[in-house]
């Protein structure tokens, strides 16, 4: 049971570090919010996302589900779309005066738009299955039910320090000119996934 917490924190720490539209939103939404608490719904939404889709593909319900073609494509199509709205959203937010930011995103869509990143995007989804899912076969009863938990508590840990991450970059930012960047580039992210969505369809 050790063996498979470590392989399932090992595992799950190194599919959710690198830089993706998920983690690139978290981060954002913690630096543009007027306080901190108002990013808790994206951190929320990213972790309980996390959390259905690994149960899901730790059980192996996922894998059967997308076996079926027009859900994938369905899939696709709605990622595409969220996608190149939330870049565009995105690339309009702009500093007013004092460096403070025009709250583009409200609670709801903080929702709708972290939970589309994390349930709309087949590549983030087929990674999970792929490695997450396929790792898990390996072991069976309480043990499998330890890997499935540390990799999601490491989630939960990733998003929640990513926002407060962002919160503290945000301060420092008193001009508001790291943070244009920053949403220049998130938005630019979000595009190029769209992009690779579109091309991958």
């Amino acid at each position: 049971m050790f063996s498979a917490a470590i392989h399932g924190f090992i595992l799950a720490f190194g599919l959710i570090l690198p830089l993706g539209v998920q983690n690139v939103f978290v981060f954002n939404q913690g630096a543009v919010q007027p306080r901190w608490i108002y990013a808790l719904p994206v951190v929320l939404t990213a972790s309980i996302c996390d959390t259905l889709l690994i149960s899901l593909a730790v059980f192996g319900v996922s894998s059967v589900v997308l076996g079926v073609t027009w859900i994938k494509v369905t899939l696709l199509l709605l990622g595409i779309i969220f996608l190149l709205y939330m870049g565009y959203s995105t690339w309009k937010t702009k500093p007013q005066a004092e460096g403070t930011i025009v709250q583009t995103f409200t609670t709801k869509k903080q929702i709708a738009f972290a939970a589309s990143v994390s349930l709309l995007n087949p590549h983030a989804v087929m990674d999970t299955i792929g490695v997450i899912g396929t790792s898990s076969i390996s072991y069976s009863g309480s043990a499998r039910i330890t890997f499935m938990v540390v990799c999601i508590i490491v989630s939960w840990i990733w998003f929640l320090g990513l926002s407060i991450f962002g919160r503290l970059v945000g301060r420092v930012d008193q001009s508001g000119k790291f943070i244009l960047i920053l949403n220049k580039i998130s938005a630019l992210i979000m595009w190029a996934t769209a992009i690779y969505l579109l091309f991958s369809f």
